[in-house]
This record gives C-alpha cells, structure tokens and sequence, in this order.
C-alpha cells in the first residue's frame, strides 16, 4: 500500500502543472443578452505546425466574434486554421453517422431489431436485417440503441480548435476573446418604505443568469449597464431564460465597484465567481437607508395623445370611463438623498411592515437606467379607497372652425382619517391651438398639450373639477 501511495505522488510530480498565474478568465456581461469571454490558458507547442483545441467554450458562441493570439510569442506564433467543432455526441448525430452500418435498437416490449441503418430521420429509424426485412420503429418506443464504437468526428463538448505555425517549441499563454449569447444580468432592487411613507431603504442587486452552455470558474467579472448598440444575429442562439429574483441576503459590505466607460456604467465584481451553467447568482452592488421619499396619487381618465393629425370633432372621442386613482412612489438618487448613485435598469419591490413587523409587497415594477441625480417615479398599483369620474357635461361646435367643451371630473376620498393630494393630467387632444375658457381650480400647463391639476380631496368628502376649453383651426 505504501509503494502504491509512493509510486502515486511521485506522478503527480510528473505531470506538467499550470500556475493560478498562467489561466484565468474575464466575463463582461452586457444587459443584453450578451457576454464578452477573454480566456486565458497554457499549452505545450511543438515548433512547426501544432493544433489545439479550446474546450468548454460557450455553446452559444458567435464564431466570428473569435479572436486568438500568442501572449508569449505573438509574432511567431501564426494562425493558420480556425474551426468551431459542435458536432456534439448524441442520438440523431450517431443515427446520422452511422447510415448502412449495423446497429442493434431495442424497444420499449423488450423487443430487439438488429440491421444495417437506412435512415434516423423523421422521428423514425428504418433498419434491413440479413433477411432484407425491412423494419420501420417509431423513436418514441426506443429504449436502447446499441452501436458498435463511437465514430470519429463527434466530441463531448463545443470546441475551438487552431492549426498553429510555432516558431519556437515550448510552454506558450494564449488568449482567446469570443462574445456568446445565453448570459445576462440585470438589477434587482429591494425597497422598505416606512409606516409615514417618508423614507424608504434601498438594496440593489446584480442578478446573473447564465444559460450560455458554459461554466466560468473563478472568474473576474464586470457588468456594463447602457443601451450597447448590437447587429441582429445572423443565427439562433440558446433563448435566455426569464430571470428570476432569489432571496437576498444581507451582506456585510459592498462587493462591486462602480465607474464609467464610454457612455456607459460599469461594474465589477471585487472577488473572482464562479457562474455555473444554468445558474442564477445575486451579488449585493448598491444601499441606501433613510432615502427621502414620498406616495402621491394620480387620477388619469384622459386619451392619450399621438399628436396633432388633424382636428378631431367626434363627440365620443376621449371618454374613457376610468374610475382608477394610481398610487405612485417618488425619490432622487442624488448625493443629498443619501443615495448618490446610479441605478441601472431593472425590477423594482417595495415592501412595506405591518404593525406586527412582518413586510408586505405593497407594488413591483421596471425602471429604465437612473443616472445619479435624477428623479425615479415608480406606478405601485391603484388606490383602493380613491374613485375617480370623468365627465364631459358640454360640447358645442359653434363654426365651421371652433369648438367648445366642458368636462366635470370627481375625486371621492373614502379614506377614514387622511386627506391625500390627487394630480389630475388633462390631455388637450383635438387640436393645437387651444384656450381654456374657465376653470374651478388652479392648473399647471406640462406641455404644449396638457395641463394638470393637483387638488386635495378630505376624508370622506368629494372634490369636484371642472373646466371649459375652446379649439380653433384654420
């Protein structure tokens, strides 16, 4: 046992060894759907013409994207082929390989059929026995189809594999650089608005999904928020996964360093990670406690406005019968808020304690990429205890060029104790040129078409709009 256990060790000495130093892995992930791979790895060349093979690359790889080149030798080191191999071992490729040559196939009554293959295709393989029978078996009642070795050709694993010209024999570092699809990331935040809806906390998370066909292990990996400018693909790729949110965990302290490139946001992850294939991982980026924030509701039963193609005289036009008041949360991510930082795109959850402590989802929704600075508006769901109606009490035309018409808009606040502010947009949609005529309540002018009203509605009372706009057109 002892000379066994020597003779052992002492083999291992033997095989040539690469260093932490001499392999490694990058992975920058764009948020969309893409990944840029830069491996880096050690062969033993001959001088003269050598091929090598990359193994467990990502299935989803973009072949042209492909680039390789010496780290030790650039310059003597000459590419002459490259090839992606993904003729992968499996039931259709060996019924493909193996026409007119003799297989053994057993079904699902235990029966066994033994030919020469004349076809795998169809969902159906077709054999001819020494009797020349010819045999149709349906590939749905397949138990085991037995061929006699495996043909050269097929491998296990997606490969890359070079025809190199080395000047000189040797250890050589290569490096390969290759984008792949199947992988992604995105930002999952999570909210914790306070009982006086004033402040909330804030925790965001980097959320990867890898479906590339690949294992990154240990690898450094960077994140680039932005809208990166891509080709449509000219072939199918693996189709990503629905990302899907875990628990998070609290951690300790910030793991991801944040900083610009370009015209975007980037951000790396400060220890090297593992991504397995199939694999979903969240790593803590961003946190914010006692952020500044406010609910407002908004009461919109307006059309909505796809520009000014001609005057629009239809009486019924523009009535909605909307009675939802929505609940919206508001806070900034700048430095006075505590926050200071961007945010890229991604899902948003807000929670908020019970008076046991316990935390209710109160709404969920997507945010686009926040630079720091700016205002993040959130719809949250409607207000259960707030009605609205819209009603337009008046329409005239009154020529061949101009038209008048009153709406009456209610505002119903059913809450027990709380008076609530409403903001009532009011979309100007039937011609340019517009004027209002007279008004209950004060109003905000948005834009060259709209206006907007914000009144406060007392518990158990009801608030009353109205207003009367005149159109004119040439």
């Amino acid at each position: 046992m002892r000379k066994l256990l020597f003779c052992l060790i002492f083999l291992l000495f033997l095989i040539p060894s690469v260093s932490a130093q001499d392999t490694s892995v990058s992975v920058t992930i764009y948020n969309q759907g893409t990944a840029l791979v830069q491996d880096r790895r050690a062969f033993e060349l001959d001088a003269g013409t050598n091929s090598i093979d990359f193994t467990d690359v990502a299935a989803s790889i973009d072949p042209t994207s492909v680039s390789f080149v010496s780290l030790t030798d650039p310059a003597g080191t000459i590419v002459l082929e490259q090839n992606y191999i993904y003729d992968l071992v499996g039931s259709s490729a060996l019924l493909e390989r193996y026409l007119d040559e003799y297989i053994s196939v057993t079904v699902d009554d235990g029966t066994i059929y033994e030919g020469d293959l004349l076809s795998g295709r169809g969902g159906e393989i077709i054999l001819r026995d020494d009797d020349g029978l010819v045999y149709v078996i349906s590939q749905n009642k397949v138990v085991n189809i037995e061929f006699p070795s495996l043909p050269s050709g097929l491998i296990t694993r997606p490969t890359l594999r070079w025809l190199l010209n080395v000047a000189e024999a040797g250890t050589q570092r290569v490096e390969l650089t290759y984008l792949t699809g199947g992988i992604n990331w995105s930002a999952d935040y999570i909210l914790n608005l306070n009982a006086e809806n004033t402040a909330l906390d804030l925790n965001g998370w980097v959320t990867l999904n890898n479906n590339s066909g690949a294992t990154f292990n240990q690898a450094q990996v960077k994140l680039v928020a932005g809208d990166v400018n891509r080709l449509p693909e000219l072939q199918d790729y693996d189709v990503m996964e629905e990302a899907y949110a875990m628990a998070p965990m609290p951690t300790a302290a910030a793991q991801v360093e944040q900083r610009e490139f370009f015209e975007y946001q980037l951000y790396e992850i400060n220890r090297p990670v593992t991504i397995g294939d199939n694999e979903t991982k969240q790593v803590e980026f961003v946190t914010g406690t006692n952020v500044p924030a406010h609910t407002y509701y908004v009461y919109n039963a307006s059309p909505g406005f796809y520009g000014y193609y001609g005057q629009i005289t239809d009486q019924g036009y523009g009535l909605s019968g909307i009675t939802d008041v929505q609940n919206w949360l508001e806070f900034s991510t700048d430095e006075e808020s505590g926050l200071g930082a961007d945010l890229p795109a991604g899902r948003i959850r807000v929670y908020q304690e019970d008076v046991d402590g316990a935390a209710l989802l109160i709404g969920e929704n997507q945010i686009d990429h926040t630079p720091q600075g700016e205002e993040v508006n959130i719809y949250l769901g409607n207000a259960f205890d707030l009605v609205g109606e819209r009603t337009q009490t008046d329409f005239q035309i009154l020529g061949r060029n101009v038209l008048e018409e009153t709406y009456e808009i209610r505002l119903r606040n059913r809450k027990d104790d709380e008076a609530v502010e409403i903001r009532v947009p009011e979309t100007l949609f039937r011609w340019s040129n517009w004027e209002i005529l007279n008004n209950s309540d004060e109003y905000t002018k948005r834009d060259s078409s709209s206006i907007e009203f914000r009144v406060t509605v007392e518990p158990g009372q009801e608030k009353v709009i109205t207003y009367t706009v005149r159109y004119s057109w040439p």
